[in-house]
């Protein structure tokens, strides 16, 4: 089966969710269906529109309750750790990551057995008084504290998470980690573990291998290790084993050169997208973390976008502002605007609008942008809009008068993370 760019994109985009819109209200099961239709939900506490994987599902789902995410990590449906970075996964997956925690990073390990007191002093503190907050921590070592000056528990309670002697048992109202004994976390999350149950490395670069190819609708070789950073190496002919035992299709990308792999799952979508059955047609923002964007020389290769977070770019430096978001339109990444939440004023500011060179500030382009606009101003609360400028110029005054013939279909309420 051979893919044009257009319909690679398009197998992408429906292998999200980010296919044609809901046409019903979301649910909190369709927040845990999200995560797994994802694999991983890249966490990132930046908060000037919303935190990222909070945005990542408003992309995919439109207005639904953040808190949702929430209560499913406290649940046990979901649990953090490294994988793609930072991320929220399926509980189901615990023990691919398992084995992980098993295996390394030595680091960790090493400065685990240096601080035997900073250790003792830490899980003492949980094993009696149950789950705890870096917070709780008094500063006692003189320092100052900040990025690079955690103090010792915060660096205890971080390699012992690191490591899987510990988990996240919930966040805060701070979105803050509330840190607990793995034994405690999984009795009700997965109360039969045990870690003879662990996959062996080899089963779990598989399994994730797998699960890569599956979340990206069709996918060269390159494109796979990073969705779950596995490594590299000798991915080309682990993609090719797959395919000769049926575990996936052989495909191809126009313009590519290296062979493509569908997953089985998605057999029935490639078919609707080859044969012109399935569209891409929604118009959203996205999440800097949001995996369609993650990939930044994927998204330059199957996309023709260019695209950088610039929150660590000094302010004079910076092109596109300090935490655009992209703009998906049919399809296509077509732009990028600045956005910020002001919650206590009720007010979502687009700083600056940028659209992609050669794109027109067409009718249809302006009320679908205003559109995305009204609804996720809405869901986070911020129902008033204020566009102020934009590249070409016009765009911000057509999205203003847009916006305001627009009704908006979600009452505004207070976002609750």
């Amino acid at each position: 089966m051979e893919f044009s760019r257009e319909a690679a994109r398009t197998m992408l985009l429906a292998a999200q969710g980010l296919g044609p819109a809901h046409e019903r209200p979301a649910t909190k099961d369709d927040v845990l269906g999200a995560v797994r239709r994802m694999g991983v939900l890249q966490i990132d506490s930046i908060s000037v529109v919303a935190r990222s994987p909070y945005l990542v599902l408003w992309s995919r789902l439109g207005s639904y309750d953040p808190v949702w995410l929430d209560e499913l990590l406290a649940e046990g449906a979901l649990f953090e750790y490294w994988s793609h970075a930072a991320c929220f996964i399926p509980i189901e997956d615990y023990g691919l990551y398992r084995r992980r925690m098993l295996d390394g990073p030595e680091e960790d390990r090493a400065w685990i057995s240096a601080h035997p007191e900073e250790i003792g002093h830490v899980l003492a503190r949980v094993r009696e008084n149950g789950p705890v907050r870096s917070a709780e921590f008094g500063r006692t070592d003189g320092k100052a504290g900040g990025w690079w000056e955690w103090k010792p528990e915060k660096r205890a309670l971080e390699h012992l998470y690191t490591a899987g002697e510990f988990m996240i048992s919930r966040r805060d109202p701070n979105f803050h980690r509330v840190y607990d004994l793995r034994e405690r976390v999984l009795q009700h999350a997965l109360p039969n573990w045990k870690d003879g149950l662990a996959p062996t490395p080899e089963e779990v670069r598989r399994a994730l291998t797998l699960k890569a190819v599956r979340a990206l609708g069709v996918a060269v070789a390159r494109w796979v290790p990073d969705y779950f950073r596995n490594p590299k190496r000798g991915i080309a002919g682990l993609l090719e084993g797959l395919a000769d035992e049926g575990s996936l299709l052989r495909a191809r990308i126009e313009g590519l050169e290296d062979p493509a792999y569908i997953h089985p799952d998605n057999a029935a979508l490639a078919e609707a997208v080859a044969s012109g059955g399935l569209e891409a047609s929604r118009t959203t923002l996205l999440s800097p973390f949001d995996p369609i964007v993650w990939d930044r020389a994927r998204a330059s290769e199957i996309f023709g976008f260019e695209y950088k977070i610039e929150v660590y770019t000094p302010a004079a430096r910076r092109r596109y502002g300090y935490y655009s978001l992209p703009i998906l339109h049919r399809g296509a990444l077509v732009g990028r605007l600045d956005a910020k939440a002001h919650r206590k004023r009720g007010l979502f500011e687009i700083k600056t609008a940028h659209l992609e060179p050669g794109v027109p500030v067409s009718d249809e382009l302006v009320a679908a942008l205003a559109g995305a606009l009204r609804d996720c101003a809405a869901w986070h609360g911020t129902p008033e809009i204020l566009a102020s400028k934009s590249d070409p110029p016009d765009l911000a005054g057509a999205l203003r008068s847009a916006v305001e013939d627009i009704e908006s279909p979600i009452p505004p309420r207070e976002q609750t993370s």
